[in-house]
Parts: C-alpha cells; structure tokens; sequence
C-alpha cells in the first residue's frame, strides 16, 4: 500500500491521548501479520492502551528502531473545515488529525514493510510504536524497558516528529507537576471558620516565580533558545465565587531544562512544599536529548536525508528516552512542527515518500554494509 492509504487509514483512528488504542493497534498487527512480520504488544498499566513493537531481520543483530507514537492530540477546534479524523487532500496536501503529528511518518515506514522484507535484512529494522506521547511519553518507557527482551542492543534510533526531514541533535528535558491545596470551604463573611486553598498555593507560586528568574542567569547552552533552562506556572484554578471561601485550589507548573540539567531537580523546591494540605503530583517527564555532530549516527542520518543536521529544537519528544535507556538517537520525520496541534493540521505527499525514501536509504545501506 501507498503511505497515502495506510495514513488514509491511521487518520480514521481517533486515537486521542488518554484513549484506549486497540483499534489503531489491530490495524498496524494486522499490516505487519500480512507480510508475515512478527509483532509484539507490549500493554500499559492503564489496561486499555499499548505499544507496539515489531521486526523486520534477525532480531539477535544489533540494528535500528523507527520510532513513532500513535496517539494525536484532541481535535475541538472549530476551524476544521471537515472531520479532522477522515483525511482529506487538497492539491499536495494531505490534511487530518496526526497527518504531520506524526502518523504521517508511522504511514511512511509502515508503506516501505515489504520492501524490506524482500531485502532479507542481514542487520534489522525494528519499528517502535508507542502510545500518549502527547501526555509527556507515557507509553514508551514501559517498551524501552522491554528492549532488551525484543531484540539485541540497538545500534541507534530515528524518532520521525516533524522535522522536515532535517536531522535533529538536540531538545530539552520536561517534568511538568500539579499541585494541588486543600482548604475548608465556607462564607466569605467567617474566613475564621474556613481555610482558603488559594491562599495555600501562593508559597508555590512565588517559589516558581523566584526560580523561573534564577534560571534566566545559567548554566547556559547557547545550542538552544532561550539558552537557558526554564520554569514556569502554565496553570491556576482556584474558587467559585468571590463570597466563598476557596476549598481547593490548583496550578501547573513546567520545568524545560537543556542538557546536563535534571528538571526534576529544578522542581524540587515545590515539591519540598508538599504536605498536610498540599498534594503534588508528575504529570508528566521525559529527558532531554543531547547527540553531537561528531557522532556515527549524526553522519549517517546527514547522508541518508541529504540534510545538514540541526543543533537543536525547542519542543520535546521521547528521543531523550531512548538516549537515556543507551540508545543513540536522532529526530528526523516528514512535515513541520509549526503545523501540529492546530485545525487543518497536514503532510504533503512529497513528505510522505521523502521518509519513505529515507527508510529504504537506511535498508540498503544495512545491506551493502554487510
């Protein structure tokens, strides 16, 4: 199948992050089991959603991971011009929810499966689906703990997020937490008899504030933009009425941290607030990555796209988690990032057989190396 059809296909799925995936999951088992590709389905905790991992060679060869996440982001906007889960073309462009964010990649390596199975791979191509990346990368790290049952150490990973083709070296880490005050609700008139949850928040709030300045002084990565690590509360809610004393109360806060800092650290200080009265929990967190230009897999990505590599990105993906589990690895994917998460989200056909192409690249020059 063309990757038009097969994205054509993972379009209808509305595989919305937090959703069950066994849908979609079926769909891609199903075009593996046709070329006779065995398949592994690796669960999450959450009993209604999984990974997906599967081969193409000998798994006891040391070889390369495709990586791709399943899940999309929500679709309410009302700017769509149609049903953002049934993909549409318009001249080159071929538009849905996830066709750039990124089954537009996951449609581009799944096309080139037979291809590669006719080549008898001497060095394999391992495809790693994952699911609720959106929610900071939920989904992988329970099929990176598994590698190692699946398959010999990998040589490297392509993560294929929007990238314009363009091999990417860099992004940063992200913890992002919630937390959340507990007060005693009541009239206004008495705040002796309650105890008002927003008022709880504000050592919170002023801790992240206080840090998000600090940050702005270093360490610096001139790499990124800003070079710096950032801090900051993205979220607050809080009352009903301004007659009714707050019982609880919340807000959200990120840390982004460029490599060599841990932004779990970078947090400690509202998590120290924790207690009685104040709950605080991840969200979400995934670490950054850090390649260098000097690297094999930077210069063989380089060849294979034809593309000078990209120090750095601001947005994160779950690059950073197969780095971090000992696999090399580089962003490189079809479309742009600019257009993800908005109405109207697309890939044009071009981009899609230019991953394709890159795929096969990869393949033969397995086969030649050998």
């Amino acid at each position: 199948m063309s990757p038009e059809t097969i994205l054509e296909s993972l379009v209808s799925y509305p595989s919305v992050v937090g959703a069950p995936n066994g849908a979609i999951v079926e769909y891609v088992r199903a075009l593996f089991a046709s070329h006779s590709v065995p398949v592994s389905i690796i669960p999450g905790p959450e009993g209604d959603r999984s990974n997906l991992f599967a081969t193409v060679g000998p798994t006891d060869v040391p070889g390369y991971i495709l990586s791709g996440h399943l899940d999309v982001v929500p679709a309410k906007e009302p700017q769509w011009l149609s049903d953002p889960f049934r993909l549409r073309r318009d001249g080159e462009r071929l538009i849905g929810r996830g066709a750039c964010d990124m089954k537009g990649f996951v449609a581009a390596i799944l096309s080139a499966v037979p291809d590669l199975v006719d080549l008898q791979l001497p060095v394999p191509i391992h495809f790693a689906l994952s699911y609720d990346e959106e929610a900071g990368g939920r989904g992988a790290p329970h099929m990176i703990r598994e590698l190692p049952n699946l398959c010999a150490a990998p040589i490297g990973c392509i993560v294929g997020e929007p990238s314009n083709m363009v091999p990417i070296l860099r992004h940063k880490g992200k913890m992002a937490l919630r937390v959340v005050a507990r007060g005693v609700s009541g009239h206004s008139s008495r705040t002796d008899l309650g105890s008002n949850a927003i008022h709880k928040l504000l050592p919170a709030l002023a801790t992240a504030v206080q840090m998000s300045d600090a940050l702005k002084s270093g360490p610096l990565d001139p790499f990124f933009e800003p070079p710096y690590s950032t801090l900051q509360v993205g979220v607050i809610r809080g009352g009903e009425a301004i007659n009714i004393i707050p019982g609880s109360a919340e807000l959200h806060v990120e840390a982004r941290a460029i490599a060599g800092v841990d932004p779990a650290q970078l947090l400690d200080p509202i998590r120290a607030l924790a207690g009685q009265d104040m709950d605080v929990e991840v969200l979400s967190s995934y670490p950054p990555l850090a390649m260098t230009e000097d690297h094999p897999l930077a210069g063989l990505m380089e060849s294979l796209s034809g593309q000078a590599s990209l120090a750095a990105v601001s947005y994160g993906t779950e690059a950073g988690l197969f780095q971090a589990a000992g696999v090399p690895t580089v962003i490189c994917g079809p479309g742009d990032i600019s257009r993800a998460h908005k109405p109207e989200e697309f890939v044009t056909i071009d981009e899609l057989h230019s991953a394709r192409s890159l795929v096969l690249s990869l393949a033969r020059h397995l086969t030649h190396e050998r």
